[in-house]
């Protein structure tokens, strides 16, 4: 897997990839260090770079430490927030007719952050901060897209499966910003 042939793949033709995707046999390691931990790493050096640098509106800058502390913390949580949703998205598997597969839900969930993890470096300049957001966006698109694909959803129960997956992963992306704040500080 080639990082910025998946990424580009992902963003511009998303059912063909997670086509793709989906007859891959996956490689936790691999996937963690060539794919996960890059693109998760964008938001957090963006972030702090911008925050540190350039501030909101030049009334509030991070300090240098509070920006780096703010930074691991964040990509800690995003690794983590990988791994909690695959459980989630596996856990639930069942309850709405799909299979149940660790593999296939840590590539679900993966790969689904990647809009946003590569949207992210609008954070470089704070004021473009809905810019990311919007990547965001796209990333739950992505989920939609190849949540029922890899799990194996039933069509019928299949965006029900997606929407409670999007609900649990907004609340891990809120926890995961408070647990930052809080560790940060």
């Amino acid at each position: 897997m080639n990082l910025v042939s998946r990424v580009k793949g992902i963003l511009t033709n998303p059912r063909q990839e997670w086509a793709v995707i989906d007859g891959e046999p996956v490689n936790i390691p691999a996937l963690l260090t060539g794919y996960v931990l890059p693109l998760a790493a964008i938001g957090p050096i963006a972030t702090a770079i911008g925050w540190s640098m350039f501030g909101m509106g030049g009334f509030f800058r991070m300090s240098a430490g509070y920006a780096v502390s703010y930074a691991i913390t964040m990509f800690v949580m995003s690794i983590v927030a990988v791994f909690v949703c695959a459980w989630v998205i596996n856990m639930l598997a069942p309850t709405f007719g799909a299979t149940q597969s660790m593999p296939q839900a840590i590539k679900v969930a993966a790969y689904s952050f990647t809009a946003a993890w590569v949207a992210a470096i609008f954070n470089l300049i704070p004021a473009l901060v809905l810019l990311a957001a919007i990547g965001g966006l796209y990333s739950l698109y992505l989920l939609y897209l190849g949540l029922p694909l890899l799990m194996k959803a039933s069509p019928e129960k299949a965006m029900s499966y997606t929407i409670v997956v999007i609900i649990v992963m907004i609340i891990v992306y809120i926890v995961a910003g408070y647990v930052a704040r809080g560790v940060a500080f």
